[in-house]
């Protein structure tokens, strides 16, 4: 018999991440629940997950398979470290990622893609280091990219508030600029304009020599800056570039992995396959933290030439393919493969794209950005920035319906199993509020 869940009367000890806790206090929001693309709140009410967790639980909440397999190898196996030892249950779980990702040979397990991004860029140097190239230290970001709060993620990242506190990082990072064009406000999926951007990359080089560029990093699509797709042709010259001056480029797939474009990562949806993939959310489901750096195939020859007895590669986690983790990876794929998630998600691609380019037009909407089944409504800026934003999660939140302030951009990542019926309701819902503003 399950107990009615406690609600604290504490809510000071927990330092929550990304929050205000005077204004958390003042208004507490508590999930006690959660199944398929719905939250129970503590107030007894359901709320349509827009957000999909933060961009993770894909094949909604509450899997019973997902949930089984935790429990079993919990029961089986509860611990066992990956440094010079082992267990099979890793192995395997890191089989199955690498068979979803053709032309990629291993997988570097993490804990987080903060933590993956980090791994990413370590490789790369020392990839570098490696082949007799040590000189290249630069790691290239881009504006309002989000790759994690590490020390390295935050480097390369480019949201200012993000980094403001913390001085000096990453000394040798350098950014693009982002590809958020005014003229783009409205085009659905891929812009046309802003290839262009990417002529930065080649302009770095230009500056500093090729000779001293390591890798640059970028979100197949943006998402935690406020949900930006890539213009058409924009992916496809920066691997051109990177090609020609030995650059290492990496595709920071932490949100769009494991099937939010409607295929298993995005670089197979826009046919450009990078040298290093980061990901994690999506590869558990969200129920047990797990990441990954994805190597191509051959990269991991270059840290071969040392001696045998020597670490390939002087780095890694305690938690580093956790059996909970690769148990709860294990089952997490079979589900995206017996219930074919991926393909249910590029299928409700075009009506969620539809649906939300449908809110143009409404009071203070001031752009609308998708990319298979992410997107954002971003409104009228209304005194501080952020300040429409929180008004607008405020209220949605109050009628049923979770979405994620980015500034005055309402971004959203529903589960991937979501259907019509709950695209129409958020449809609905998100055209009640802005027609009233």
């Amino acid at each position: 018999m399950n107990e009615t869940p406690k609600i604290p009367n504490d809510l000071d000890s927990f330092w929550m991440p990304f929050t205000s806790s005077r204004a958390f206090k003042a208004h507490p929001r508590l999930h006690v629940g959660a199944k398929g693309c719905y939250y129970t709140g503590a107030d007894g009410k359901e709320r349509i997950d827009g957000t999909g967790g933060l961009w993770c639980c894909n094949a909604g909440h509450g899997h019973p398979r997902i949930t089984e397999a935790i429990q079993r190898q919990a029961a089986a196996l509860d611990f066992a470290h990956s440094f010079g030892q082992g267990h099979p249950i890793a192995f395997e779980a890191a089989s199955r990622l690498v068979d979803l990702a053709r032309g990629f040979d291993q997988v570097f397990l993490t804990n987080s893609g903060s933590e993956a991004v980090d791994t990413a860029m370590k490789i790369a140097l020392a990839y570098h280091a490696a082949r007799g190239e040590g000189t290249r230290r630069i790691l290239v970001g881009r504006q309002k990219a989000y790759h994690g709060i590490n020390f390295g993620g935050l480097s390369v990242g480019g949201i200012g508030l993000n980094k403001g506190q913390f001085g000096t990082l990453y000394p040798a990072a350098l950014h693009l600029r982002h590809t958020n064009l005014p003229e783009n406000a409205f085009a659905k999926g891929q812009p046309e304009t802003g290839a262009h951007l990417a002529g930065d990359l080649q302009e770095i080089v230009d500056t500093h020599g090729a000779h001293r560029v390591a890798a640059v990093i970028v979100e197949p699509v943006s998402g935690a800056g406020g949900v930006f797709p890539p213009p058409k042709g924009y992916l496809e010259r920066l691997r051109e570039i990177c090609d020609t001056h030995g650059i290492l480029l990496i595709f920071d797939e932490v949100i769009t992995g494991f099937g939010r474009m409607g295929t298993a990562f995005a670089y197979q949806h826009f046919g450009v396959t990078p040298d290093l993939i980061t990901a994690a959310k999506g590869m558990t489901n969200a129920t047990v933290p797990m990441g990954g750096v994805f190597a191509r195939s051959g990269l991991r020859d270059a840290f071969m030439e040392g001696p045998e007895t020597m670490p390939d590669l002087f780095h890694g986690y305690t938690y580093s393919g956790h059996p909970l983790a690769a148990a709860a990876c294990i089952a997490t794929l079979d589900v995206y493969r017996d219930e074919r998630v991926f393909e249910k998600a590029a299928a409700m691609a075009g009506p969620w794209e539809e649906m939300l380019h449908g809110l143009k037009g409404l009071p203070n909407v001031v752009s609308i950005r998708n990319a298979g089944l992410t997107g954002a409504v971003e409104l009228a800026k209304d005194g501080d920035v952020g300040a429409a934003g929180r008004a607008a999660y405020a209220s949605l939140w109050d009628k049923g319906l979770i979405v994620r302030p980015i500034g005055d951009s309402l971004a959203m990542s529903p589960p991937l199993v979501i259907d019509q019926e709950i695209i129409s309701t958020i449809g609905e819902l998100l055209r009640e509020y802005l027609a009233a503003r």
